[in-house]
């Protein structure tokens, strides 16, 4: 895979053209000196469990991946910390309404949008919430089921640092169990 700096042609500082390679991570401007880290996009993602030992799952709506399983999530929001951006993405995609957060593990991730190659360190989070009696798909989520833990297939999901938490998160889950 080629390093998606190879993206950036001018300074977002000065505009000049003689934007060029500093280092692996990073561009450097010849004109105005600014250097450009580039830097993976915190991303969070949701792990809600119900009583029943079932997995809120989603179906993606878009693509990318779409029509295949996913976890309630996104972006954190410039200003906001990781757990207030899980807490919005539930509440956005699910209508559920997020009281407490644990962080678990991350992974790192590449997230095609829009045709470019959006690296993501995804944050996965054990996420309690208020009333899991009504939910509702929304925003970029097709649709919401409860799937017992036990029949989930990580190969399902189709963004591949999902599918790799699902399968972490399934592996200590069931260990703990023992």
């Amino acid at each position: 895979m080629e390093h998606p700096l190879r993206l950036f042609k001018y300074c977002p500082k000065c505009g000049s053209n003689k934007f060029v390679i500093n280092d692996f991570k990073s561009k450097r401007c010849e004109d105005c000196g600014f250097v450009f880290y580039f830097n993976a996009s915190a991303a969070n993602v949701a792990i809600i469990v119900n009583n029943k030992n079932e997995l809120l799952v989603a179906r993606r709506a878009k693509e990318p991946a779409k029509g295949t399983l996913d976890l309630p999530g996104g972006f954190a929001d410039c200003g906001e910390t990781v757990e207030e951006g899980v807490a919005r993405e539930v509440m956005e995609e699910t209508g559920l309404h997020v009281t407490a957060t644990k962080y678990l593990f991350s992974l790192p991730n590449v997230y095609i949008y829009s045709g470019f190659e959006v690296h993501t360190l995804d944050m996965f989070f054990l996420c309690e919430i208020e009333n899991m009696n009504f939910i509702q798909p929304n925003d970029d989520v097709e649709q919401l089921q409860w799937i017992p833990i036990e029949e989930i297939d990580p190969s399902e999901f189709g963004l591949q640092s999902i599918g790799k938490g699902v399968k972490k998160f399934i592996n200590e889950f069931v260990e703990k169990r023992k």
